[in-house]
């Protein structure tokens, strides 16, 4: 933890603790069991989150059938080697090294959904951001993924899909969104730094990079 946080009270250096050790896991699952009770609190931290209008407007769909699971694990593959073919040299021989999912190797999968009708027809907040919903539903994840850190679970976002081919195999209706699936589970402990640094592909900003004061500054690109 950072020198700074040492001397914060107890439940608040946790809470900074939790938030620096927070990880994309993708090759640390166990797929051990997750007891109930713990799946139940990390759900419920998710459904507490805020949302524009109260709209609460997240679906939480648990998958644990492992058809369906490699069916949805064979389509990231595909999207990997579609993403894998724009890169030339260096930056294609790096990211063949790195792990883009945990679907099999998790103890289930979470698919958290956007359903822009919750809510309807006046969405309190909306009416100038169509996109706030959408912001709650990140919110939510945010919570699941602070909550299970806490409990010493991981989670992977997995982004190598097509949303229509998911909801197609989840059953989900035409209105509705799939925002994430989500890799959930006991793991064998969480690095200590993210997968694409530890990589080379990308190395965290500074917080002075990205601060401006009072007025939107342009910088170089990094």
């Amino acid at each position: 933890m950072r020198t700074a946080e040492q001397q914060l009270p107890g439940a608040v250096a946790g809470l900074y603790d939790v938030l620096h050790r927070r990880r994309d896991t993708r090759g640390e699952f166990t797929g051990e069991p997750l007891p109930q009770d713990v799946l139940h609190r990390v759900l419920g931290a998710a459904h507490a989150a805020p949302s524009v209008g109260l709209s609460q407007p997240w679906d939480f769909i648990l998958v644990r059938d492992i058809e369906t699971r490699r069916a949805f694990r064979d389509h990231v593959h595909a999207e990997r080697s579609v993403f894998a073919a724009q890169l030339d040299g260096d930056r294609a021989e790096m990211f063949s090294r790195i792990k883009v999912e945990g679907v099999l190797e998790s103890t289930l999968g979470v698919v958290v959904t956007y359903d822009p009708d919750r809510g309807s027809p006046a969405v309190l907040g909306r009416h100038a951001i169509a996109d706030a919903g959408l912001y709650s539903v990140c919110l939510a994840i945010q919570n699941l993924w602070l909550a299970a850190t806490a409990e010493g679970l991981g989670v992977g976002w997995v982004s190598f899909y097509k949303e229509d081919v998911l909801r197609r195999l989840l059953d989900i209706p035409a209105r509705v969104r799939p925002v994430a699936w989500l890799c959930l589970g006991p793991v064998r402990g969480l690095p200590d730094t993210p997968d694409l640094e530890r990589h080379g592909w990308r190395n965290r900003l500074p917080l002075d990079d990205v601060l401006h004061q009072e007025r939107y500054r342009e910088r170089p690109s990094r």
